[in-house]
């Protein structure tokens, strides 16, 4: 049986993609620290239903300890690893920057240094629409420029790009970053717009509507980020003597690196999602209107041609469905 590694397993796309491999049939090995930047009792609760199936080990450790990581490689062998663990949020690199240079820099140092020792056939990691930061150019693309980042949380995953780019480069590590948008859905992240949009709606608070609702997400259902993840896993990269042709995801030459764009290609203003939303709960929203944040862009938006042409598929879950299913988890997970 193939044998993958999915680092962060208890967190939200973590979760979803290990339930996945399992239900494949594959071996999963789940890492995760359980920390408490959002309610660990969702961590565990996710974690429950993956320990549920005899083919799922769990290592509870932090990515930042280089001891434990190392051992995590050497006494088990991988087929694949898919690094999902990471310090999430812009906004909170504002108050506690420190978690985000252990994490996100010394921990995914340490997931390289092991794929490189055990020679790991493919690395598929996460990255962040973040990275594009100040860009004005929409839709974002995988060829623009991302050298002006507006958080740390955005300068550090751009760093794991280009740690995966000297790796390539210096050893042939295989690697697949994918820049995920605004993923959401069933067993989402508390610390995310649909989850406290939905939250404040049932519990009858105002919503804060940051930049005084002059924003647009490029929101990206759950299934369809783990159907790309999944096609990523066996869609190796290999060095290639030249860049690709135009329509086609970027390549670095001789470089077995490939970067994506993860996202729906369908941005929606934030007042409309919060009217979508209205819809599912069946609440109407108090709004309170607020100042852009240090570390918040106003619109992302993802040209998602290269993912397509590539693996062979792209996010198609619309907005209105899928913040349905989310609304009936929440209802089920929480008693509403």
């Amino acid at each position: 049986m193939t044998t993958i590694l999915v680092t962060g397993s208890a967190g939200f796309i973590g979760f979803h993609v290990s339930k996945r491999l399992l239900a494949e049939g594959f071996r999963v090995t789940g890492l995760d620290n359980l920390n408490d930047y959002y309610d660990v009792n969702l961590k565990q609760a996710r974690l429950e239903q993956l320990t549920a199936n005899s083919s799922f080990r769990f290592v509870k450790a932090n990515l930042a300890d280089r001891a434990e990581v190392k051992r995590l490689f050497e006494e088990e062998t991988y087929d694949r690893v898919v690094n999902l663990a990471a310090q999430v949020g812009p906004r909170y690199s504002l108050i506690n920057p420190h978690a985000y240079a252990d994490s996100n820099l010394v921990g995914f140092l340490n997931v390289l240094e092991g794929c490189r020792q055990q020679k790991v056939p493919h690395l598929v990691f996460a990255s962040t629409s973040s990275v594009y930061g100040a860009n004005a150019k929409v839709p974002f693309s995988v060829e623009d420029r991302v050298d002006q980042p507006v958080s740390l949380y955005a300068a550090t995953k751009r760093a794991n790009e280009l740690m995966a780019y000297s790796y390539a480069h210096l050893f042939g590590l295989r690697s697949t970053g994918l820049r995920f948008f605004t993923v959401y859905g069933p067993w989402g992240r508390p610390d995310m717009a649909p989850f406290l949009f939905t939250r404040a709606l049932f519990e009858g608070h105002p919503i804060d509507v940051f930049n005084h609702g002059n924003m647009s997400r490029d929101f990206t259902y759950i299934d369809d980020v783990v159907e790309i993840v999944r096609r990523a896993i066996d869609k190796v990269p290999e060095a290639t003597p030249s860049v690709a042709n135009e329509g086609q995801a970027k390549t670095e030459p001789g470089l077995p690196l490939r970067l994506y764009n993860v996202g729906n290609n369908s941005p929606v203003t934030l007042l409309d999602f919060i009217k979508i939303l209205e819809e599912a709960t069946g609440k109407k929203a108090k709004l309170n209107f607020l100042p852009l944040q240090p570390g918040d862009v106003p619109a992302t938006w993802a040209d998602v041609d290269g993912l397509a042409c590539d693996v062979g598929f792209r996010p198609q879950t619309p907005l209105r469905e899928g913040l349905r299913r989310f609304v009936d988890w929440y209802r089920e997970f929480y008693g509403v």
